[in-house]
């Protein structure tokens, strides 16, 4: 298993929810198995987005999707505010 992480300011969480729910690369398409969304308990302005995939090559197709298509890009990515921090980690244990 091999997860995307995401991290990243937002300027408003409702309006972000709802590009994330529009769902611009097709999550279950692009083979995300299961997501999960937190946000810091002091931060209502930042968002951690772990998406769970089978294969680290899904992984990197997914954040090459996402990078080209959905961050560079004020309609889909309406509330995004700065640059997204990522990282694609295996599962260990």
């Amino acid at each position: 298993m091999y997860t995307l992480q995401i991290e990243h300011g937002i300027k408003d969480f409702g309006m972000w929810k709802a590009a994330f729910d529009r769902d611009p690369v097709n999550r279950t398409a692009s083979g995300v198995l299961a997501h999960r969304i937190s946000r810091p308990v002091d931060d209502p302005h930042y968002v951690v987005v772990e998406l769970d995939l089978a294969s680290r090559e899904q992984a990197e197709a997914l954040l090459a999707n996402l990078q080209q298509k959905v961050w560079n890009s004020p309609a889909a990515a309406p509330a995004l505010d700065g640059a997204p921090r990522t990282r694609i980690v295996e599962s260990a244990g």
